[in-house]
């Protein structure tokens, strides 16, 4: 697609932003004591005062009023940018179903956390329910004019940061498998609701949470009770554009680095950049990520068309095809800077332990490939 002058501009910003307050890894430690959590708090904020957050969000909800395709532009250069702020694409995520189905002071609540820098998760797995959500079980029963949730949730992303948890439930346990399934809008911080880290290869992402007598009142269902699973459904569909966003930033992040190392770096008396072998390796990967970036807008376009018919197999094409390809680039990216891309120092590693989590998370590939089977009628 074509991409408007306001739009080239602002990514030119957002490129430059990210270079001057997060582009060197004494920044974006400093920004997330030690490197120990993978987001910043800080950085969100600082964001939020540009007004970059919440582009795609309504106006009458205290969005920014702008397209998708703006804000996959945010996305990809924020991911590009190393941009510490993973948390703020999980806020989005959840406010696709409060904006469908949420009631007013939910949408209020959600757009204005986000566009100030605020965080919201959303919960669904669980250790017997994660490809399979309609397995899940955490248990809400009904108690007057309460609900009470008794369970627990696991690989909750940015859970203890968050402000709100969009917790999937299970409040009818007669109903079939995809029936009595309810989401509720739960504080970060209600009585009886526990965040635990979870240990990772990487810095500090995702949580256990676990839900003993937690009381909400009824109007923190989102929607109706019993048709969460239609609720979602929309809503992981852009999940998966947004991660494809995520991950298209980050192959160009690895591309970028590689290219800076390959024409700096000189063996045998020339740029290993000039070396057949190399040279056409990242053609190749130029290729790939430049292919898989005009795949993502012409789907965010079409969202913003309102031409959704197909969303759930082409937003798993674009999900499944930009995170194998970032981490193709970043391994790739990794063999051709020898040791150099093994060492801490040059941050080709981070870069491919942060490459490896895409490919599970937000539905595993091959649940990616098993949606775009079905989109095909097989």
């Amino acid at each position: 697609m074509r991409f408007s002058v306001e739009q080239q501009g602002f990514a030119r910003e957002v490129r430059a932003f990210c270079a001057r307050e997060c582009g060197t890894a004494e920044q974006r430690d400093a920004l997330t004591a030690g490197g120990t959590d993978h987001n910043s708090p800080e950085l969100l904020r600082r964001f939020g005062a540009l007004g970059w957050l919440g582009i795609s969000l309504p106006a009458e909800d205290g969005g920014v009023g702008g397209s998708f395709v703006d804000e996959c532009v945010f996305i990809e250069e924020a991911s590009r940018g190393q941009a510490m702020i993973d948390a703020y694409c999980t806020g989005l995520t959840a406010a696709q179903t409060y904006l469908h189905w949420g009631d007013a002071e939910q949408r209020r609540t959600v757009v204005s956390t986000l566009c100030a820098g605020g965080v919201e998760a959303i919960a669904l797995s669980e250790p017997g329910a994660g490809s399979d959500l309609g397995s899940a079980r955490l248990r809400a029963r009904s108690e007057g004019d309460e609900y009470v949730l008794d369970g627990q949730k696991t690989w909750t992303s940015a859970a203890h940061l968050a402000e709100h948890v969009l917790v999937l439930t299970r409040t009818d346990p007669t109903g079939g498998k995809h029936d009595g399934l309810t989401l509720f809008m739960v504080p970060a911080d209600a009585p009886g609701l526990e965040i635990r880290g979870i240990e990772t290869m990487g810095a500090r992402v995702v949580n256990d949470l676990w839900f003993t007598d937690v009381r909400v009142p009824a109007s923190a269902v989102v929607g109706s009770a019993g048709n969460a699973w239609k609720q979602l459904m929309r809503g992981l569909g852009v999940e998966r554009v947004i991660i494809a966003a995520m991950q298209v930033g980050a192959a160009e992040r690895s591309l970028d680095d590689l290219l800076t190392y390959v024409t700096q770096r000189e063996q045998f008396g020339r740029t290993i950049g000039s070396f057949q072998a190399i040279r056409h390796r990242i053609a190749d990967l130029a290729t790939e990520v430049a292919h898989c970036r005009a795949f993502l807008y012409d789907v965010a376009d079409r969202i913003d068309a309102g031409e959704e018919a197909d969303l759930a197999r082409d937003s798993s094409m674009s999900k499944l095809k930009s995170t194998e390809t970032a981490k193709h680039v970043a391994l790739e990216a990794m063999q051709m800077m020898g040791g150099y891309g093994y060492a801490s120092e040059y941050g080709m590693e981070r870069q491919v332990r942060s490459a490896l989590a895409p490919p599970i998370y937000g539905g595993t590939n091959e649940i990616q490939r098993e949606i775009i089977g079905k989109g095909l009628g097989l």
